[in-house]
């Protein structure tokens, strides 16, 4: 029986291999003929690579381990006639050198990873990046942005409502061309940075194309920031299950031309 499960093993160490190695099971997102689809930013990029670099590392320790387990198993599991179990109370210096090798390799890993999120975290958005607020609320997104002017009005939340204005103050010069979507548009190629809050319970504005993924909580203003590189319409999604109609809050990201943007700044200038 020991020497079926060791085969087992094998079989399946083998198939496993060939499966991620042959691309069998690609990372998200997909395209309509379910392919993987490339991140569209440099962020996403970076974020793919450590994941391959996580999943050689994991890779390699899983085979590793799998085949010792297999050969044990095949070696031992015949039961030989007057063969018996070895006891072992271990060896310290073994369980020391592999315990400081497998940290080392997880600390690096981690290390690593830091370089990406402090991209996203720590890493000012340029001065000339387009601003949009972006706030969650049951259940729907809601975007605003400073217009043609450039200049974001501030938000009243007395004046919130549902369905209307998303607590823009028309008293306030900067707001007049303010404009309130439900859709993000965003010129290619041009840093932009985004503010996130949240009305009511915690969302997650996730645009998986751009692997770019961050909470939006009641309370707190989070900023972040991103650089499109390629014209295309992305999903937005919720990542939090924010309620009963969480399904309801899909939405979507439009990456156009400058002159298309200019175009659409024009036209919805003073929408909210």
């Amino acid at each position: 029986m020991g020497r079926i499960l060791g085969a087992l093993i094998f079989i399946l160490t083998i198939v496993s291999i060939i499966i991620f190695a042959g691309g069998f099971w690609p990372a998200p997102p997909f395209d309509a003929a379910g392919h993987a689809v490339a991140p569209t930013n440099a962020m996403g990029r970076a974020i793919d690579a450590q994941f391959a670099r996580t999943m050689i590392v994991v890779g390699i320790a899983f085979i590793l381990a799998q085949v010792a387990l297999g050969y044990i198993l095949f070696r031992f599991g015949g039961g030989k006639k007057g063969e018996k179990a070895m006891y072992t109370h271990g060896n310290n210096r073994l369980e020391v050198i592999w315990t400081i090798v497998t940290a080392v390799v997880f600390v690096t890993l981690g290390v690593m990873a830091q370089k990406v999120w402090a991209e996203l975290h720590l890493t000012a958005p340029p001065a000339d990046a387009i601003e949009w607020e972006v706030t969650g609320q049951q259940f729907e997104w809601n975007f605003h942005n400073a217009g043609p002017d450039k200049q974001m009005g501030p938000l009243n939340m007395k004046l919130w409502s549902d369905q209307a204005n998303f607590g823009v103050d028309d008293n306030d010069s900067r707001s007049k061309d303010d404009i309130v979507s439900k859709q993000m548009v965003v010129p290619v190629n041009h840093p932009v940075k985004v503010t996130l809050r949240s009305k009511d319970v915690i969302h997650s504005f996730f645009i998986p194309a751009f692997r770019l993924k961050q909470d939006a909580v009641p309370g707190m203003t989070i900023v972040i920031h991103f650089t499109p590189e390629q014209i295309g319409e992305y999903d937005i999604a919720c990542a939090e299950l924010c309620g009963m109609f969480h399904y309801k809050m899909p939405s979507k990201l439009r990456v156009v031309s400058d002159q298309d943007y200019q175009d659409w700044l024009t036209k919805n200038a003073g929408n909210h």
